[in-house]
């Protein structure tokens, strides 16, 4: 279990006096298998959580066994609640300050009722941001979040990288998402959902009318509906065998790209499927050389061979003068 999803599980089983199951998995974005396995990881580290079955039942934990939430502040609840942000993200919402005091508070607490185990604050540290990532121009989330806060329509000078020159859009908003180490603000333009990298809004201003967002949506309902249309839309399946030997180098390059939980195991290697944002992306493959054999879809063998052939053609030797 990681630290954000152990306080976010805390805080909720401490603040309602009984959520079921299904209502705990949505809350924290993850699978009924997963929070049954954080249920067990709690009891077996000895809080009393209790499971009632029935209409009027559901998951509880004993008063006074939880966090003390008594001695957390309105704000400091509130950024607590920021679950999945690493430091430098919170520091950039400007939060830091309350979350770091909030983060004490619960870990003092905790400490006077084992001081035989460090804090995990201590010994587990959460850095979301990709690798290399290059330092980047454009708006802040700590210079935007006052204005999203307040509920008010936004004019955005946008630069999308689909367009010319930048575009001017208004938008109502309905928060920032924090997404594999990139900000986006997601809000309506003319009642169609979007997101906007906040690295690509080089300028924004509030327009003195109040946000008119579509009813029955909130911010985790719409980011959700996007990155699932985000990804069914950019993601191309390639499939490939994988030599032995190279499996694990594999695992590193692509990660969570390596979708299927049974890779089809062969004499030869791991058939497996690796997802692609786009097509261009297969050149991933080409530092694998033969030791990667790519089966689908046409059009990625293919551009996979024409990659292969430029390749080769820019390292052939020189003709004799």
């Amino acid at each position: 279990m990681t630290p954000d999803r152990f306080f976010s599980l805390m805080l909720l089983l401490a603040s309602r006096d009984a959520v079921t199951t299904q209502e705990l998995a949505s809350a924290l974005g993850v699978s009924l298998r997963t929070v049954t396995r954080d249920l067990n990881w709690l009891r077996d580290a000895g809080l009393p959580v209790t499971a009632q079955r029935g209409r009027l039942g559901g998951v509880t934990m004993l008063p006074g066994s939880g966090l003390d939430l008594t001695r957390l502040t309105p704000g400091e609840r509130d950024h607590l609640s920021l679950a999945g942000l690493d430091e430098k993200q919170r520091a950039e919402l400007d939060a830091s300050v309350e979350s770091q005091r909030a983060l004490s508070k619960v870990a003092a607490a905790q400490s006077r009722r084992g001081h035989e185990l460090l804090p995990l604050t201590d010994v587990v540290h959460v850095d979301s941001r990709p690798w290399l990532r290059v330092r980047t121009s454009g708006t802040t989330p700590a210079s935007l979040i006052g204005a999203v806060r307040r509920g008010r329509r936004l004019r955005l000078e946008y630069d999308s990288p689909h367009a010319s020159c930048s575009r001017v859009l208004v938008v109502d908003p309905y928060g920032l998402l924090a997404k594999a180490g990139i900000w986006y603000l997601v809000a309506d333009c003319a009642r169609v959902p979007r997101m906007y990298r906040l690295e690509r809004i080089m300028a924004w201003k509030e327009v003195d009318q109040p946000r008119r967002i579509r009813g029955n949506q909130t911010l985790a309902t719409v980011a959700a509906a996007l990155v699932d249309q985000w990804e069914h839309n950019h993601a191309i399946e390639v499939s490939v065998t994988i030599d032995q030997t190279q499996i694990e180098r594999a695992q590193r390059v692509f990660g969570q790209r390596l979708v299927g939980d049974d890779h089809e195991e062969s004499a030869t290697g791991h058939k497996v499927l690796i997802r692609f944002l786009h097509l261009e992306d297969v050149r991933a493959l080409l530092p694998f050389g033969s030791a990667i054999t790519v089966h689908g879809p046409t059009e990625a063998r293919a551009h996979l061979s024409d990659l292969a052939a430029n390749l080769a053609h820019h390292y052939a030797p020189s003709p004799a003068s």
